[in-house]
C-alpha cells in the first residue's frame, strides 16, 4: 500500500521563492536515490504556512528515506528556511 508524508510549516513570506527552489533540489535528490517517492503537492495554507505532502509506493520505503534525508546535501538548505516543522505519516486507504 502506497503512504503519505504530510510536513506542516511556517516561512518567512519573502523567502517563498527560495522555499520552493530548494524543496525542487532536494525532491530531485531524494527521487534520485528513493524511485519510490511518486507524487509532491505543496499548498500554501496562508501567507507563512504550508502543507507539504509526499507520497511513497510503501511505507519501507518513506522509512529509509526519512532515515537517509540527512545524508543528502540538499536537506540542509531546504530546511534552513523552515521553521515549526510537523510530519505525520499514514497509509492511504482509500482514493476516489
Amino acid at each position: 500500500m502506497a503512504f503519505l508524508r504530510i510536513v506542516r510549516f511556517t516561512a518567512d513570506p519573502a523567502e517563498a521563492e527560495q522555499v520552493l527552489a530548494r524543496r525542487e533540489d532536494l525532491i530531485t535528490a531524494v527521487r534520485a536515490r528513493f524511485p519510490g517517492l511518486t507524487e509532491t503537492r505543496l499548498a500554501r495554507l496562508d501567507e507563512h504556512t504550508w502543507l507539504d505532502s509526499w507520497r511513497w509506493d510503501s511505507q519501507a520505503t518513506l522509512e529509509s528515506a526519512v532515515a537517509a534525508a540527512h545524508d543528502l546535501p540538499e536537506t540542509g538548505p531546504a530546511f534552513a528556511l523552515v521553521k515549526d516543522a510537523t510530519s505525520q505519516e499514514g497509509e492511504i486507504v482509500d482514493e476516489r
